[in-house]
């Protein structure tokens, strides 16, 4: 999209181009959708960079709601260059804006009832419904994991972390033009290996777990300007839905 385009060229960051930064307008107020990969230095300093300079109404992130406290508990031991410790990307862009935080992402009861409805709907086979499942039942298991974790940091002065930081061959000090090219490289690795090993039951669920994305950042934006947080994969899909294409 031209807009896209239009709205990444104004932070001239190599880190915010059109690929990673889409602007989608609204009647009401505008998305901005920035494509993350999760703990990698370019994205975290895409985020900060955006909200640095625009202020939106709500925050989305792909977070299910559990998380969110546990990020905010991240976000609020920044450093004097205001990243968090932990908690990568999401924290970053918590620590980095006053908007209201949503977390728009799966498990959820719209998630549940969606999915359940297509797989009926589909008549899927036993097996596949079975896998389908068990992929939910991690998801929710690590959402609790994350409201257990916030209980815990917010009241003890100890940073639980619910899983490992992730490491690159990229660090934060390094320049914006090197953080890039990394994230490219990587992104794209990434990818081929997706194409290579997706299976039925991983498709339905990402499916679903964008729908429901879809009709949150619908939702939200009938307030204002909505700034979401998203991983690279979901980039497309969300954006055709949200231009109406």
């Amino acid at each position: 999209m031209a807009d896209s385009t239009d709205f990444a060229d104004r932070f001239a960051d190599p880190r915010v181009t059109a690929p990673y930064c889409r602007r989608v307008p609204g009647d009401a107020g505008d998305v901005v959708l920035l494509g993350v990969v999760h703990d990698h230095p370019a994205s975290v300093g895409r985020v900060q960079t955006v909200l640095d300079r625009f202020e939106p109404e709500t925050l989305a992130l792909e977070l299910p709601s559990a998380a969110v406290p546990l990020y905010r508990a991240y976000a609020s031991r920044a450093t004097g260059d205001n990243r968090p410790p932990v908690g990568g990307e999401m924290s970053a862009a918590i620590a980095a804006t006053d908007a209201r935080v949503a977390g728009i992402d799966a498990p959820s009861l719209s998630f549940f009832r969606r999915l359940a409805t297509r797989l009926v709907a589909d008549r899927v086979s036993p097996g596949t419904a079975r896998r389908v499942l068990e992929s939910v039942g991690g998801a929710t298991r690590t959402a609790l994991s994350y409201r257990l974790a916030a209980t815990l940091s917010n009241v003890t002065s100890v940073s639980v972390t619910p899983d490992e930081r992730i490491d690159y061959e990229c660090e934060f000090d390094d320049p914006p033009d090197r953080q890039a090219d990394h994230e490219r490289g990587h992104v794209a690795g990434v990818r081929a290996l997706l194409r290579a090993t997706e299976g039925e039951s991983k498709r339905y669920r990402d499916e679903t777990r964008e729908a429901c994305m879809i009709d949150r950042l619908r939702s939200l934006r009938r307030d204002g300007d909505v700034v979401a947080v998203v991983g690279v994969g979901h980039l497309d899909p969300i954006e055709d839905a949200l231009a109406g294409c």
